[in-house]
């Protein structure tokens, strides 16, 4: 067992349950072929998008990830200013977020699209891996200690060229419900390195019926396969991803990158996240 690689105390069978409305088997399936067809698309014109200006390419990039997440049925609640104020450094952001499921992955970049970071194995797989690459995804080897260094000084090598960098300190997809886990503080010491702001984002599914309280239907924990996960989703009616982008934290204001994962984990868990909406899109 290594930082990278910590065990969420949550199961398919205790927490990815759905005890709402449900969609029929026909429209949930039109769903699921609508968010997989749309995510390919995004991967194979992968090589294309990279050849565009970063403004223009960002902007591609939110709307297609915000499509994946509304063909897939899911509504989009967004909080907070995910730009910086006037006049900020021009130093990369590290964006850090919550992990409770796949759905995170293209929220976070329907927002704030950066280079994630990934577990090295992704890297290995047919098509996806390359073009992950190609897509500027920076790969972690989670089960061995000594290749955090060179991680760290990747991440710090693409936030002091200006990029974004998205990262789940976590380790782990935890349901939403509690606390959550704890972030690990190796990937904060790449912002202190360059003086880079850290951008905390909470990530939270909710329905109607769940009265506030997080909803299991998108949480993929354990040992829960992504087909099942696909289908419990498309077949929740009324599920609503919310993402509320919290104030930055300039990581030259705490005296270590364990001070910087506390106040991150610590805003991403406060209340404060559940501001009034600025943007709600149906």
């Amino acid at each position: 067992m290594s930082v990278w690689l910590p065990t969420a105390p949550c199961t398919p069978r205790t927490c990815a349950g759905h005890t709402g409305p449900v969609r029929g088997r026909l429209p949930a399936t039109a769903l699921l072929l609508a968010g997989c067809s749309l995510v390919l698309a995004g991967v194979v014109c992968v090589p294309v998008v990279m050849l565009l200006g970063r403004a223009p390419r960002d902007r591609l990039i939110r709307w297609w990830a915000y499509g994946v997440v509304r063909a897939f049925g899911v509504r989009v609640r967004v909080t907070g200013r995910p730009q910086s104020p006037e006049g900020a450094a021009h130093t990369g952001t590290l964006v850090v977020a919550n992990h409770v499921s796949w759905l995170d992955i293209p929220l976070v970049a329907a927002v704030l699209p950066g280079r994630m970071l990934a577990k090295s194995e992704i890297r290995r797989w047919p098509v996806v891996g390359p073009l992950a690459a190609l897509g500027g995804t920076l790969f972690v080897e989670r089960d061995r200690l000594r290749a955090l260094p060179t991680t760290v000084r990747d991440i710090a090598g693409a936030l002091r060229g200006g990029s974004r960098v998205v990262v789940f300190p976590e380790g782990s997809t935890w349901c939403g419900r509690g606390p959550g886990g704890r972030f690990r503080p190796a990937v904060f010491q790449a912002a202190i390195d360059t003086e880079a702001e850290v951008r905390p984002v909470r990530i939270a599914y909710r329905t109607a019926r769940t009265d506030g309280q997080a909803a299991g239907a998108a949480a993929f924990v354990g040992d829960d396969p992504l087909a099942a996960s696909l289908w419990r989703v498309v077949t929740a009616a009324g599920l609503t991803a919310e993402i509320g982008v919290l104030p930055p934290i300039p990581a030259g204001t705490l005296p270590g990158r364990r001070a910087l994962a506390r106040a991150a984990q610590t805003a991403v868990a406060s209340d404060s996240a559940n501001r009034s909406a600025e943007s709600v899109h149906h």
